[in-house]
């Protein structure tokens, strides 16, 4: 059997992997595990990233980059049988909050958010898809960092409660709450289009 054949099975063997028994061979060492979890995950981190940051592509990419490396850095830290994708984003929320904090905004605002009562209100949105993604875009972007971050997790990636509490490090009432009154804030935003 030749190298290339070899190396051919090898390539689609790794594919085949599940990302636990992948991050098992990248935690051994093992440059093209990491290569096909780098794969599976870059696009994400870095549309992750994108909505985080601002939209700001180079950021994006270098925090992407940031976190991928971290990734395979800290390889021995992965706790066998665990979620790899809440510990690949958990080291991308590590990376955006040392980022916020930077910006010293975070704790501020979240103090400020988590001692608002949660208000209720049941918004329903007439309007085609279209203009409700485009105004849903601008209220997103209107967010702060922080929470949007928790909506990215949560709508955009599609993470659990307890996988996004694992990832910010924080009970999971606290991030249901949080959940909530980003939803109310979103509603409030949008109210406008309530008639429409």
């Amino acid at each position: 059997m030749s190298v290339l054949s070899l190396f051919s099975r090898r390539e689609t063997a790794l594919h085949a992997m599940d990302d636990k028994r992948l991050m098992l061979e990248v935690k051994r060492g093992d440059r093209r595990a990491f290569d096909t979890l780098y794969h599976r995950y870059a696009r994400r981190l870095q549309g992750f990233f994108f909505r985080q940051l601002g939209g700001d592509e180079e950021r994006a990419a270098d925090a992407m980059q940031d976190t991928l490396l971290r990734v395979f850095e800290h390889r021995e830290r992965y706790v066998e049988g665990s979620d790899v994708g809440t510990w690949v984003f958990s080291i991308a929320y590590n990376l955006c909050k040392n980022i916020y904090r930077s910006n010293a905004y975070e704790a501020q605002y979240l103090q400020t958010l988590d001692a608002q009562p949660a208000e209720e209100s049941a918004v329903e949105i007439q309007m085609d898809h279209e203009r409700l993604m485009e105004a849903l875009q601008q209220v997103l972007d209107a967010l702060p960092p922080p929470l949007r971050l928790l909506f990215s997790l949560r709508h955009e990636e599609e993470l659990t409660v307890p996988q996004i509490a694992a990832i910010l490090q924080i009970p999971e009432g606290t991030v249901k709450s949080r959940l909530h009154k980003t939803m109310n804030l979103i509603r409030q935003q949008l109210k406008h289009y309530e008639h429409i």
